[in-house]
C-alpha cells in the first residue's frame, strides 16, 4: 500500500474539509469514520453543503454533522429531492457561493461522478469543476442498484470509530430507520470489505479522478 494524504504539513494550517451530499445522511453513512478521525485533529473544521432536504431532515443533518465534527457548519440549498439535474443551475451556483464563503479546503468529499442516483451523480461532476485546487475524494454510498466500484484510495477506521459511526448514524438520523437498507450490518460490513481491500480491520473508501502527488 503506498499512502496518499494531502498535505496537512506545518504550514497548512488546522485541516478543512468540505463535505458535498446531495441529500441529509450521504455524507455520514459513506465518510461518518473519515470525519471522526479527522475530528480528532486539532482545530478541524467540515463545512457541509447538502444541496436537497425538507425541514425535518435538515434538522436531523445539522446536528449530525456537528455529532460527527464539533466545528462542523452546515448550509442547506433547498432543492427538489430526486429532481437535481431538472435544477442544474441552481446546483452550480449553491456550490459556488458554498466556496466562495468558505476557505479554500485541503480534501473536498462528494459522491461519485458514476454514482447510479442521478442526485448524487450530478453533485458528483460539479465538485471537481467548482474546488479545481483541492484533493476530491469521491464516496460511495451502498443502495439497491448495486452500483458498488473498484475505489483508488482507501481510509482506515479504527473499530472504536467504526462501531461510533453507526450509532450516531442511528441516533441522528431516526427518519431513516424504516428503510430496509438502513441497517448496522450493511454499515459495518462495507467497511469491514473495504477494511479487507486495505489490509485494515475497517476502512472507507473513494475514486479519485485527480490527484497530485509531492516528495
Amino acid at each position: 500500500m503506498i499512502p496518499l494524504r494531502p498535505d496537512l504539513g506545518p504550514d497548512a494550517g488546522e485541516p478543512r474539509v468540505v463535505c458535498l451530499a446531495a441529500h441529509p445522511d450521504d455524507v455520514e453513512i459513506a465518510c461518518g469514520g473519515t470525519l471522526l478521525a479527522l475530528a480528532e485533529r486539532p482545530g478541524a473544521t467540515a463545512d457541509f453543503l447538502t444541496l436537497t432536504g425538507d425541514p425535518l431532515r435538515e434538522a436531523e443533518a445539522a446536528d449530525a454533522a456537528k455529532a460527527f465534527v464539533p466545528a462542523a457548519s452546515s448550509v442547506f440549498a433547498g432543492l427538489p429531492d430526486g429532481r437535481l439535474p431538472e435544477h442544474w443551475g441552481a446546483a452550480k451556483r449553491a456550490l459556488h457561493e458554498h466556496a466562495e464563503r468558505h476557505p479554500a479546503p485541503h480534501v473536498v468529499l462528494a459522491p461519485r461522478p458514476d454514482d447510479a442516483h442521478q442526485d448524487h451523480r450530478l453533485v458528483g461532476e460539479l465538485a471537481g469543476t467548482v474546488w479545481r485546487d483541492a484533493l476530491v475524494l469521491h464516496y460511495e454510498i451502498p443502495k439497491w442498484d448495486g452500483d458498488m466500484g473498484r475505489p483508488a484510495a482507501y481510509v482506515p477506521v479504527p473499530e472504536e470509530l467504526a462501531r461510533r459511526k453507526v450509532e450516531l448514524l442511528d441516533r441522528h438520523y431516526p427518519s431513516q430507520r424504516g428503510h430496509d437498507w438502513w441497517d448496522p450490518e450493511v454499515f459495518l460490513g462495507l467497511m469491514r470489505l473495504r477494511g479487507m481491500e486495505c489490509r485494515e480491520r475497517y476502512a472507507e473508501a473513494y475514486a479519485v479522478r485527480k490527484a497530485v502527488v509531492r516528495w
